[in-house]
């Protein structure tokens, strides 16, 4: 059965309250100089620095053009339309408003026709917002306090007591993850994002991991190898996000698809389902 569709509310974060500091701590999060983003957006280098410096207050069309020249995700571009005094321009809404309706039946059809092979939604954070009926039968054995709403998947996959004892390849996994956590800190500069990252990577690995492995490719795509009573199933997954969101929970909602590696997994989850 696919699971509840939900997106939790993040609480909001604790970040400068003036519209200066958002866009100067912005502008040298994506290491750019004030001639560097004037020249972007095709304003002076004068009028830059009086608007991070409060001297000068941008107009609505000015914030997002800053926005967008900085590549900023749509729930900060909100923060900084506030910041500047003006009202949030992005919506933030559950899956399951009505609004919604047809990201929400696309996402279904997504996990649904995915089957038997597993496939999942995630938010900002990796936790779950919704799987199909394959993913439980890939938890089995993990504790029940980690399954628990929000059930983050990056903990899921790392922590002792989750699958990370059956994880093959758990030294290149983990590289993997970290890897992908680090990207979109980059993108977001999300301080909860930084917090997870810290976290799993403080995690005790199972005993005989050989963590020298890290870093190390298997392939053109990172494999994921899960042993199972039955044996090793091998998964390739990819991501999807939703290409022109105007929509908060759109913008942070991705869909990770399982493909099986080779062809004992293809019939074992033939068969399983």
């Amino acid at each position: 059965m696919t699971a509840t569709l939900h997106i939790p509310t993040h609480p909001p974060r604790a970040t400068p309250q003036a519209f200066g500091d958002h866009l100067r701590h912005w502008r040298q999060h994506r290491r750019l100089s004030q001639l560097d983003l004037a020249m972007d957006a095709e304003i002076s280098t004068r009028h830059l620095s009086f608007v991070e410096t409060g001297r000068s207050v941008p107009s609505r069309e000015m914030v997002l053009r800053l926005s967008e020249r900085l590549g900023i995700p749509l729930r900060e571009r909100n923060a900084l339309l506030v910041a500047a005094g003006y009202a949030p321009m992005y919506r933030e809404r559950a899956l399951d408003d009505p609004a919604l309706s047809p990201a929400r039946q696309a996402v279904e059809l997504i996990l649904k026709s995915h089957e038997p092979y597993p496939a999942i939604a995630i938010d900002r954070y990796s936790n779950l917002v919704a799987a199909n009926s394959v993913v439980p039968h890939l938890l089995v054995g993990v504790d029940a306090a980690l399954l628990q709403p929000p059930m983050n998947v990056l903990r899921v996959s790392l922590h002792p007591q989750g699958l990370a004892p059956r994880l093959v390849n758990l030294a290149q996994w983990r590289t993997h993850l970290f890897e992908r956590l680090r990207q979109q800190i980059a993108a977001s500069a999300d301080l909860k994002l930084v917090a997870l990252l810290q976290e799993l990577q403080a995690y005790p690995v199972p005993e005989g991991t050989d963590l020298r492995l890290e870093g190390e490719h298997l392939g053109i795509a990172m494999p994921f190898k899960l042993r199972t009573p039955g044996g090793v199933l091998s998964f390739i997954s990819t991501i999807t996000i939703f290409g022109t969101p105007v929509d908060v929970t759109l913008q942070e909602l991705a869909m990770e698809t399982f493909f099986p590696a080779d062809e004992f997994t293809k019939q074992t989850l033939q068969q399983l389902v």
